[in-house]
């Protein structure tokens, strides 16, 4: 079983950083994708960033592109999320999630596995 925790949430002024942490037990494999994920109060979750485990290679979604950056390390399954310049358009709960299967698609219901989420707060 997949267990995924997320961590690095906080309050941070407009302008500021943060970095997420999603640390991940259990086999996740080596085709899937690990993903970042937010909702803000009202809207749908969103997906913004996601790493394709098999190349390594990642999307970033235009809202966040150029100022969000998604890594993994692949030896201790950790997923991160390095969030700089925020806006208080990025204040949202965001949440990691995994999916074993190939691909990386946008759609909720493929990501099999989901942690409890982190809440981000931007203030102007």
């Amino acid at each position: 079983q997949v267990q995924l925790v997320e961590s690095g949430g906080g309050s941070v002024q407009t302008g500021g950083s943060l970095r997420l942490s999603c640390a991940a037990s259990g086999y996740i494999g080596t085709s899937g994708c690990m993903a970042w994920f937010r909702q803000s109060p009202g809207k749908e979750r969103e997906i913004i960033a996601r790493v394709y485990l098999s190349l390594g290679s990642t999307l970033h979604t235009p809202s966040v592109q150029g100022r969000f950056t998604v890594s993994r390390d692949s030896a201790n399954n950790i997923l991160y999320l390095q969030m700089n310049t925020l806006q208080p358009d990025d204040t949202a709960m965001y949440y990691c999630a995994a999916k074993r299967n190939p691909g990386c698609p946008s759609s909720l219901s493929a990501y099999e596995y989901w942690g409890q989420g982190t809440q981000v707060t931007v203030s102007s």
